[in-house]
């Protein structure tokens, strides 16, 4: 490419859209307003990623329009399988049409025409002008028949990856073709279940490679059928007029009568205000920075605090304040002097909050740098250990502090009271931990520190970075960030590189970065407070979730023992199957594939042994090989039932079986996970580092390794105590259906009874099959289940799954009012709350898309069953938790698993403890209606026999 050469960047607006929209829909990026900027921001950090480090000198961005095109007119079903653009995306459109007159770049778009012909239009008309280098930036695999000489391919990376630029020889070599436009062929035969191209049944893209490659072109395939054979031969004759058809709506116009000029696209002076008022607007303030510098400041939230009382500031408009604007009174206690004023002072305190600097984010081996202590706004103290001052000292001095009945304050608690705990310094109730109740109150966004002093105080804090030098070191741990993130899980993402030494920092820098956070935090709590009362949280907040933090402590500082010469004979065993199952899928394949890889799956099952007529592809054309398209199809094919065994030994052994002697704390012995109260919807509780809760207990291969966990000594065992089916029997009690209520009350098998009301037989006449039914219905309807779907999951006709819930909701009718009535409040509130108060907002529960709508509206009934289930296993973990304390008993509750709780039981306090603990379970969170809440216990050498 000649230095002189132009370089023109035509962007597909629409793809690219889409494309950020969805890459985040997992974690949404909301601003203070609850608008959905995913899309906004996703695409405006690919377009400075070209203008910072692609050097275009021309740009223009094209868009699609609501007209029909000439492809609709020749095929009306083109794209009409299409759900409705999601409502956040369409709101997000306008704003990035905003952005890019802000940066002087013009909107490309024509009524009649999609983006893709807009930029073939203009990069062949490049092409003829001759001194341009066009780069066609987009995901979508249609634009590489355009690719030529002086047109290139311009693809986006996935998840932080690099770009990939497609050239001519790059295009040859991945479509296996000898001219760019035989890629229209390939497509045409391929077809697109995105754009409803419907191809050639049974043609995927590995045949249609194969078929161009060997006759060149559509219409030469066409009239060479007598060389094909079989049921490939039969599918291309029947579909000629489908294939041709398919190549003409995959064919991107290159005649488009688009006016836009390359003068008017040449790259002109942004408008460097109007940018940064929309980047103010929409809260973009690392996009800002980026282009701005440091000095730029978006601002978030719009509520602040003032003598005590919250008021209201437009800190959307206003520059965030940072630790230069303040007069600040923080102080380093580094004498026994100090330290005694400041425990004398702090003893006379109704709350304060403190925050830990450490040299780990492993609480076991974490060393304690300093403790940063505040009860009162720009005012803080830091006491580090020196050779004057021990830590032990330091903990002595102030543990009359920690212990007393004052409100302790702090950002991620769990993380420091886990720490102090494991110093040996118990920090006793009651707690405020702003994390939480962010959580709670504003559970969409972020919760880290950095955001809520930005959102709510309209104050950036001080970074790390800035204050300490890097530390090149790759074994040293990332220290003393137990603030700074939302869970510790995330905590371990931090990079290599980043790693910081905290002993490092000079003692003045420090001080002012500790006392901060701890000053913060105390003015964050002032303020949510009030918000966890507006927003109606509070009792969640006092009663269950601030409750809880040191029972969580407790259970993960004792943690589970695990015998890790039993796990090496499960991974024997594993191993040993999965070869086993991959040697008889490759025979009955007829090769061997990459088995892990969903592509070549798919083309093998669907492709090549065309195991169904109609197969189900994914947005992408690719053939879909996810767990529920493939357990439909296991009874009837041997080797689908064995791809889902092998997927869930290779699971198994990779997630536990390999993966569990490396948690394995070497002080102790034990497995230590890590337990989040508020990382689900519902506020059920998570289990990372590892995950213990996901262990199946319905496989054989997760049974034996649910073996491999066992009790902490010849003189203990395990207990578990299970709710027995807590969620059907919230469902009766918050339904207040009679029929169903009756049934629990009486304590009759709820499976059996709800088989007799359906099926109109006698309890005692109730079938295996017909229980099994019964049960599938059950659980189906809290979550919302339709015909179609029990259809799929018994197996039987749409029709006669349609029959069985309503006969079902005939003889349950207070469970369909329920269901109703729960969604048409939620309609009219925007949440749904559980019956401790929790509250879920369902921003989507109004939708114009059908799908999506659905999809809250089961949120909506689910939530309230599930949510007070989680609700009512975590008053059991504080009831129990407060009787194995109180009556000093040795037995430890180590685990919590859905609705079971697990113990390590001392065998002599078995008699005593077991119905005590299963009565404290059954009246933790007394239900509606005198609904029984019913506890399962068992005990055993290992957790497979207790459960």
């Amino acid at each position: 490419m000649a230095s002189s050469e132009k370089r023109l960047f035509l962007l597909d607006g629409m793809a690219l859209v889409y494309r950020a929209h969805f890459a985040l829909i997992r974690n949404p990026i909301y601003n203070s307003k609850g608008m959905n900027t995913s899309a906004v921001f996703g695409f405006i950090n690919t377009l400075l990623d070209i203008l910072e480090n692609h050097q275009p000198t021309h740009l223009g961005v094209a868009f699609d329009t609501k007209a029909p095109t000439p492809r609709h007119k020749i095929f009306p079903e083109y794209k009409a399988q299409r759900e409705a653009m999601p409502e956040d995306l369409a709101k997000a459109i306008p704003e990035v049409k905003r952005l890019l007159e802000a940066f002087h770049i013009p909107v490309i778009e024509l009524d009649g025409f999609e983006a893709d012909d807009i930029i073939g239009t203009l990069a062949l008309k490049a092409d003829q002008e001759g001194s341009f280098h066009t780069f066609m930036v987009t995901p979508d695999k249609d634009y590489a028949q355009l690719v030529s000489e002086g047109t290139t391919m311009w693809k986006p990376g996935r998840k932080g990856s690099d770009v990939e630029l497609l050239d001519v020889p790059a295009i040859l070599e991945k479509w296996e073709i000898e001219h760019p436009k035989q890629v229209i062929d390939i497509l045409a035969l391929w077809g697109d279940a995105s754009d409803n191209i419907p191809g050639v049944p049974g043609v995927g893209e590995k045949t249609a490679k194969k078929l161009i490659k060997q006759f060149g072109s559509v219409e030469a395939l066409l009239e060479s059928t007598e060389q094909l054979k079989g049921k490939q031969k039969e599918n291309v004759e029947n579909n000629k007029e489908q294939a041709l058809l398919s190549k003409t709506l995959t064919t991107i116009i290159l005649d488009v009568p688009v006016d836009t000029t390359f003068d008017q696209l040449l790259l002109g002076t942004r408008d460097d205000a109007a940018i940064q008022s929309l980047f103010t607007e929409l809260e973009f303030n690392s996009l800002g920075k980026r282009l701005f510098g440091n000095d730029f400041r978006a601002g978030r939230g719009h509520s602040t605090t003032s003598a005590g009382s919250l008021e209201q500031a437009d800190l959307l408009q206003a520059e965030l304040k940072t630790f230069s604007d303040f007069k600040t009174n923080y102080q380093l206690v580094d004498t026994p002097e100090a330290l005694t004023k400041l425990a004398r002072n702090l003893e006379k305190q109704d709350l304060w909050c403190f925050d830990l600097e450490t040299t780990a984010l492993n609480p076991r081996t974490a060393d304690i740098l300093g403790i940063a202590i505040s009860w009162k706004a720009r005012e803080a103290y830091f006491v580090t250990p020196n050779p004057s001052l021990s830590l032990e000292q330091i903990l002595t001095t102030l543990g009359a502090a920690f212990k007393s009945s004052a409100t302790k304050i702090g950002h991620n608690l769990k993380f420091d009271l886990s720490v102090m705990l494991a110093q040996g310094a118990d920090v006793a109730p009651p707690f405020f931990d702003t994390m939480l109740a962010h959580s709670l109150v504003d559970p969409d966004q972020r919760h880290n520190m950095d955001f809520l002093a930005e959102s709510i105080l309209g104050y950036t804090p001080i970074k790390l970075s800035e204050v300490a030098a890097e530390n090149p070191s790759p074994d040293q741990e990332s220290p003393g960030l137990g603030d700074d993130l939302f869970s510790f899980a995330e905590k371990k993402k931090t990079k290599k590189k980043d790693f910081i030494d905290m002993t490092a920092i000079p003692a003045k820098a420090l001080t002012n970065y500790a006392c901060e956070d701890a000053d913060i935090t105390f003015q964050l709590a002032e303020i949510l407070a009030e918000k966890l009362d507006e927003s109606g949280q509070s009792e969640v907040f006092y009663e269950i979730e601030s409750p809880l933090l040191p029972v969580l402590v407790r259970i993960e500082h004792e943690g589970i023992s695990v015998n890790k010469d039993g796990l090496g004979t499960i991974g024997e065993t594993l191993a040993t199957k999965i070869e086993s199952l991959t040697k008889s899928i490759y025979q009955q394949a007829g090769k061997e594939f990459n088995l892990k890889s969903p592509k070549q799956l798919g083309e093998i099952l669907f492709g090549e042994m065309q195991l169904v007529e109609k197969p189900k592809k994914t947005k992408t054309g690719q053939f879909k090989t996810d767990e529920s398209t493939l357990s439909t199809l296991a009874p009837k094919h041997p080797i689908v039932a064995e791809i889902l065994e092998f997927r869930e030994a290779t699971k198994l052994k990779s997630t536990y079986v390999d993966a569990l002697p490396e948690h394995i704390c070497p002080s102790d012995g034990r497995i230590h996970t890590h337990l989040h109260q508020l990382m689900t919807a519902t506020g059920r509780l998570a289990s990372s580092d590892p995950n213990l809760q996901n262990i199946p207990i319905r496989s054989e291969a997760g049974r034996e390794i649910r073996k491999a966990f066992i009790p902490r000594g010849d003189d203990f065992t395990l207990l578990a105590c299970d709710y027995s089916q807590v969620e059907l029997r919230v469902m009766a009690a918050i339904s207040g259906d009679q029929a169903m209520i009756e049934a629990f009350q009486n304590d009759q098998d709820i499976h059996s009874a709800t088989a007799a009301k359906v099926f109109g037989v006698e309890i005692d006449e109730v079938t295996r099959d017909m229980r099994a039914t019964a049960k599938m219905v059950n659980f189906g309807i809290i979550y919302g289940i339709s015909a179609f779907g029990l259809s799929q999951r018994l197996g039987i006709p749409r029709g006669e799954a349609g029959e069985i819930i309503d006969t079902y909701f005939k003889q349950y009718p207070a469970i369909k009012d329920f269901m109703e009535n729960t969604i048409e409040q939620a309609e009219q509130d925007g949440f749904v709350t559980t019956l401790s108060g929790r509250k879920r907002v369902l921003r989507d529960i109004t939708s114009r898309n059908g799908m999506t709508r659905k999809n809250a509206e089961r949120a909506a009934i689910n939530t309230p069953i599930q949510g007070t289930g989680a609700d009512m296993i975590k008053h059991a973990m504080i009831k129990v938790d407060e009787l194995l304390r109180t009556g000093k008993y040795r037995t430890k509750m180590i685990l919590q698993v859905h609705d079971e709780l697990i113990f390590d039981l001392a065998l002599d306090e078995q008699d005593e403890l077991v119905p005590k603990i299963l009565e404290a379970m059954q009246s933790a969170l007394p239900l509606p209606h005198q609904v029984p809440a019913k506890t399962d216990a068992g005990t055993g050498n290992n957790w497979l026999e207790a459960h």
